[in-house]
């Protein structure tokens, strides 16, 4: 399951799902300019992702799927620099969201040389024929055969 703005406005809900369906919990963040939106992206709130992030790895949160709201859908690039940070300082594995473009945006996440970084989301580009489905899933099948 993936909690979206409740994980900001009610966080010990979190911990209460985590604890009733231990390791199938993702929180989905999203942020503008590191501090997380909630509300359809309505409203940005004082909480930074990061100090999010650790609260709920300390919940037991599995994942988390960082969306940079000032880059989903605009199809300028991912912002590997946010997500590598997340994904080092947040202690919990990150799905990047909001950017993506094209094979170089995913090959930039594998040359931010995160380990923490689990994979990528990605809609308009595929819709826009930026990214063609098959070769993003084919080079990211050749990533992880070398690096496993």
């Amino acid at each position: 399951m993936i909690i979206g703005t409740k994980a900001v406005k009610e966080p010990d809900f979190v911990g209460e799902m985590c604890r009733a369906f231990p390791g199938h919990v993702i929180v989905g963040l999203d942020a503008h300019d590191g501090f997380v939106a909630t509300d359809g992206w309505a409203e940005v709130s004082q909480v930074k992702a990061v100090d999010l992030a650790k609260r709920f790895a300390d919940d037991g949160v599995s994942s988390i799927v960082y969306t940079d709201i000032a880059r989903d859908g605009m199809l300028n690039g991912v912002n590997v620099e946010a997500t590598a940070a997340l994904a080092r300082d947040g202690g919990l594995p990150v799905i990047a969201s909001g950017g993506v473009t094209n094979l170089d945006d995913l090959r930039a996440l594998v040359a931010a040389e995160e380990p923490g970084i689990l994979g990528a989301i990605t809609g308009r580009a595929i819709y826009e024929g930026s990214l063609d489905l098959a070769e993003g899933q084919r080079l990211c099948d050749e990533l992880a055969r070398k690096g496993s």
